[in-house]
């Protein structure tokens, strides 16, 4: 009983923790503006990047990070588990995706995940990231590196020789972000996904 009341305990941390809706909350403080009424309507960097600018999407990309660092950072501290840390990381990710603050709706999990495995898999998370910032780089489509560098995710973590729990996590994260990114995969695969350009609010202002 006591290990599935961890468990549990375990993933309502995380998921409490992902389900902030940082975008949301930084865009309304910073402009007084709702992030959901403008582009893509998602909540996550990309658009807010499109949407408000750098300084904003720096900012949320930052504070999504952080949210699964905080919940797994907490958990391996009480538990120093990497089972543990798997089902508060998995938490983070869906509360991220599926806020209890937006009626369960909310962003695409990668600035989520890229935190979750900077604290679990370092070496993973920094050659996503390389990955990610050479494919946006030649082709300005965030969803590619974005989807691209998820596939390569457990991979790396194999390659790389993680824990097990890890891995598992990183087949799962990877597999979860493709998903959530099934309309860019269309529209790449159309020729129709829209090229990354910052925003501005003046632009939102003149319309």
């Amino acid at each position: 009983m006591t290990g599935m009341f961890s468990i549990v305990a375990e993933f309502i941390l995380g998921y409490l923790c992902g389900s902030i809706p940082s975008g949301l909350w930084i865009v309304k403080t910073l402009y007084n503006i709702d992030i959901r009424k403008y582009g893509s309507k998602n909540i996550g960097t990309t658009n807010v990047f499109r949407t408000v600018g750098i300084g904003a999407a720096a900012l949320v990309l930052l504070a999504d990070m952080l949210k699964g660092i905080v919940a797994v950072a907490i958990i391996n501290f009480m538990f120093h588990d990497a089972a543990a840390n798997l089902i508060a990381a998995i938490g983070a990710l869906l509360g991220h995706n599926y806020s209890l603050f937006l009626n369960f709706k909310g962003g695409k999990g990668v600035a989520t995940g890229l935190g979750l495995l900077l604290f679990l898999m370092p070496k993973v998370s920094a050659a996503d990231l390389i990955i990610w910032l050479v494919l946006v780089i030649l082709t300005r489509y965030v969803s590619l590196g974005s989807v691209t560098a998820a596939a390569v995710t457990p991979i790396l973590a194999w390659y790389f020789n993680y824990p097990g729990p890890y891995v598992i996590f990183g087949t799962f994260a990877g597999i979860f972000v493709i998903i959530r990114h099934k309309d860019n995969i269309l529209r790449l695969l159309s020729g129709t996904e829209n090229k990354i350009s910052p925003g501005s609010v003046k632009d939102l202002q003149k319309k």
